[in-house]
């Protein structure tokens, strides 16, 4: 698992949980490890051992355990076991080819912008329509939202580069190298405005929300498709 993973979330998510209201004046914000530590039923120093990553195979009833204690969200419950399972596997099988089923729902979907993610964020298949509104040829969209045009692009550039960098340390996280490789390439040609948002992330990527590309103002939804390779499907629809 890159970077201790497990523990960087665990780290982020303590601290950006809302302390007690009442005690002595903090100097840093969210909960001090002995608060988690005690909300979780476990030692300070085995959660300092989970956060500095010299302990990655927590057990299911100590994950249940922190996940109640920093009151995750579903889809945060789901990602802290994901992040164990991807500290304890070996390098991802090869990916599979998307299925015919998966182009018919594409065939099915247009002419509404949709299209086909790998966990790294390249293009593996789009409608035609998706393709008129993205704004480029760039086959990965997280590269394309670091590039010279994506400001021009993309009004609320800053949110969306946010969101992108967020998705793909949630794929290197979880074990996936090519988002690993984008990173370290996004680091060298993008800097700063890449690695600030991709080294201090404590929040996953949203799977619904709204977007402006150029003067498109677009609705979407994520679906995960089945299968190991951890694709999704984005559907963009127009808001007038």
């Amino acid at each position: 698992m890159p970077d201790n993973a497990l523990g960087r979330f665990l780290r982020a998510r303590r601290e950006a949980t809302t302390p007690p209201t009442t005690g002595p004046r903090r100097r840093t914000p969210g909960l001090r490890r002995g608060e988690l530590a005690d909300r979780a039923g476990i030692s300070v120093e085995y959660l300092t051992r989970l956060e500095r990553g010299t302990d990655r195979s927590p057990s299911g009833q100590v994950l249940i355990a922190l996940a109640n204690a920093l009151d995750l969200t579903a889809g945060e419950r789901v990602h802290l076991h994901r992040l164990v399972k991807a500290g304890s596997t070996c390098a991802p099988p090869r990916p599979a080819p998307l299925r015919p089923t998966v182009h018919r729902v594409l065939d099915a979907l247009s002419p509404t912008p949709a299209c086909v993610l790998s966990p790294a964020g390249d293009v593996l298949a789009h409608t035609d329509a998706f393709r008129d509104v993205a704004g480029t040829d760039e086959p990965n969209l997280i590269r394309f939202a670091f590039s010279q045009d994506a400001k021009a692009h993309y009004p609320d550039w800053d949110a969306i580069a946010t969101d992108r960098a967020a998705a793909l340390r949630t794929a290197a996280d979880l074990g996936d190298h090519a988002a690993t490789a984008l990173a370290f390439e996004l680091s060298l040609t993008a800097g700063a405005a890449f690695t600030d948002r991709y080294d201090t992330v404590a929040s996953l990527p949203p799977t619904t929300g709204t977007e402006r590309w150029g003067a498109h103002l677009f609705v979407f939804e994520t679906l995960y498709l089945p299968g190991d390779d951890e694709n999704r499907l984005i559907v963009y629809f127009s808001q007038h």
